[in-house]
């Protein structure tokens, strides 16, 4: 019997603090303590290379619970649909009207983040609404 591996969550972006945070705001998460000997995020970054400052970040599950989420700065732009993607569950046990509404709220407050309201999917025989979305880099999420 194989035992249960953690698991962290890795996005290409171009401006990892800015798309980190944004994503501590949508989950909850928190920016982790820097490492040590350094007091802050920024004391730690002046301490690098000018070429590696700001090329990573990441936030964590305050509860321990969820996956670490990294984030690291390539050069190329997203050019196609994400592969993977997250489904960010706040609608999870509701259905109908209700489901909808509650989405419809998170929707908003994500846009006031940045994020995009790409599509409404509406609930149907076999499936409950959802929404997809896209984080303020364009990468695609679904509330659900």
């Amino acid at each position: 019997m194989t035992s249960v591996k953690p698991v962290q969550v890795t996005f290409d972006c171009a401006d990892p603090e800015r798309v980190a945070r944004f994503w501590c705001e949508v989950l909850g998460y928190v920016v982790p303590p820097p490492p040590e000997g350094f007091a802050t995020w920024d004391d730690y970054n002046r301490s690098l290379p000018p070429e590696d400052q700001g090329s990573w970040f990441a936030c964590v599950d305050p509860s321990g619970v969820g996956p670490r989420l990294y984030f690291q700065r390539v050069p190329e732009g997203k050019v196609a649909k994400n592969r993977v993607h997250l489904d960010v569950r706040v609608g999870t046990g509701l259905v109908g009207e209700e489901r909808l509404a509650t989405l419809q709220a998170e929707c908003a407050r994500l846009v006031a983040l940045g994020a995009v309201c790409v599509q409404v999917l509406l609930a149907d025989e076999e499936n409950e609404s959802c929404i997809v979305m896209q984080d303020i880099e364009g990468n695609e999420f679904c509330l659900d």
